[in-house]
């Protein structure tokens, strides 16, 4: 039985207390030999439009850029690196050696399934993740100031990171204070996945009849992601906030997104 001290129990089920980090990741691989998307490279079935360097294994690395045109077109900063997967999430030259309580990341939705499928958990629905980010809370806070207790970017966007929080990049899990319901880097340090398919709105499209149409069809393909990242920052995004999200397609990881599961409670 795992140490209690690995998840909380929130209303309804538990959470992990941080991401899931690259030392558990690395044991789910040893004892399944799984291998993961960014490893095994896009299905050209599937991706048959893609450019050459594109159908190579890798994943998407962010890169500061040399110079930037007006913050425009995020190919200034994203690159896809083949090469790049969970064991070397900046590319070939990278490693996590000394990083194995950094979070995973490089991984696919399918890989974040296979993982906790192996540990008898789930990931969670958008509308778990966010609850447990709340702490309690009824609504989501509106509020776009920059959290001080969580791993985001300061500085001018994506040229600058004058670190004030302590990392220019990932932070290991665990480094700022948990949130009231003991939860780790719920804002911050890296996106995370969800079940749900990706919509552009969530919630009870009653009474929003212009809004109903967009809710009624699922993106294929791409999920809600939760929670923001190290890149986040007051002059871009300002996704460091519960209630922030956006889409990620199922098959492609990238250097700031990861995960953590959540196991439902036993009924009373």
């Amino acid at each position: 039985e795992e140490s209690p001290i690995q998840k909380v129990k929130v209303v309804g089920f538990w959470m992990d207390r941080t991401e899931v980090i690259n030392a558990e990741f690395a044991a789910f691989v040893q004892a399944t030999s799984y291998v993961t998307d960014a490893e095994r490279g896009p299905d050209p079935r599937l991706q048959a439009a893609l450019p050459p360097e594109m159908r190579l294994p890798g994943a998407v690395v962010f890169v500061v850029p040399a110079n930037v045109n007006n913050q425009g077109s995020a190919m200034q900063w994203w690159h896809y690196v083949p090469g790049a997967n969970w064991r070397h999430p900046g590319g070939p030259a990278t490693s996590i050696e000394g990083r194995d309580a950094f979070p995973v990341v490089a991984v696919s939705y399918a890989d974040a399934k296979a993982y906790a499928k192996w540990k008898g958990r789930n990931l969670p629905t958008e509308a778990q993740w966010e609850w447990a980010a709340r702490a309690g809370q009824p609504q989501a806070s509106k509020d776009h100031a920059q959290p001080k207790d969580a791993n985001s970017w300061q500085g001018i966007f994506p040229m600058v990171n004058s670190a004030e929080d302590g990392f220019t990049g990932l932070a290991p899990v665990g480094c700022y204070a948990a949130n009231a319901y003991g939860l780790f880097d719920m804002i911050g340090n890296v996106w995370e996945f969800t079940t749900d398919a990706w919509r552009p709105f969530h919630g009870d499209p009653e009474g929003k009849p212009d809004q109903a149409p967009r809710m009624a069809q699922a993106a294929a393909g791409q999920r809600v992601i939760k929670g923001g990242s190290y890149l986040c920052s007051p002059d871009y995004c300002m996704r460091y906030r519960a209630g922030a999200r956006q889409p990620q397609d199922d098959d492609l990881g990238a250097s700031h997104l990861g995960f953590r599961t959540v196991l439902l409670a036993p009924r009373p």
